[in-house]
């Protein structure tokens, strides 16, 4: 920040922008996964239809989404953050309730539909 332009800064700083595109990243996360892109859809309750779009880089999910996907792909909470920094999303934040248990879930590996028995029952907003 200290340059006198901005295209001094965005050359001193080249190595240290995300490059990744979304797509690119949840498709590193599929492909560690031994499940098919059918299965997927049906851990993260969306349509295989909004799922390919998503992966083919024509749709960008909305933050409930992008965590319905993550725990169709079982991430840990922190490929979760990464996720939504990458797609300029809130950060999962403990000190809210809703936060703090969609975290419990990522961390103790529920899946998304014990997660959202677990908002509901919280009286907290599901996530799909």
């Amino acid at each position: 920040m200290d340059s006198p332009n901005l295209d001094g800064f965005l050359a001193e700083n080249q190595d240290v922008f995300v490059n990744e595109s979304i797509p690119d990243v949840l498709n590193e996360l599929f492909n560690k996964r031994d499940i098919s892109k059918a299965m997927l859809a049906k851990q993260s309750g969306m349509s295989e239809i909004y799922l390919y779009q998503i992966f083919a880089g024509r749709r960008c999910p909305s933050r409930n989404r992008l965590l319905c996907l993550c725990f169709g792909l079982q991430v840990s909470l922190e490929e979760a953050q990464d996720l939504l920094k990458l797609c300029g999303l809130a950060l999962l934040y403990p000190k809210f309730k809703r936060d703090a248990i969609i975290i419990y879930g990522l961390v103790h590996g529920l899946n998304l539909f014990e997660t959202n028995d677990k908002l509901f029952a919280e009286n907290e907003e599901t996530l799909c």
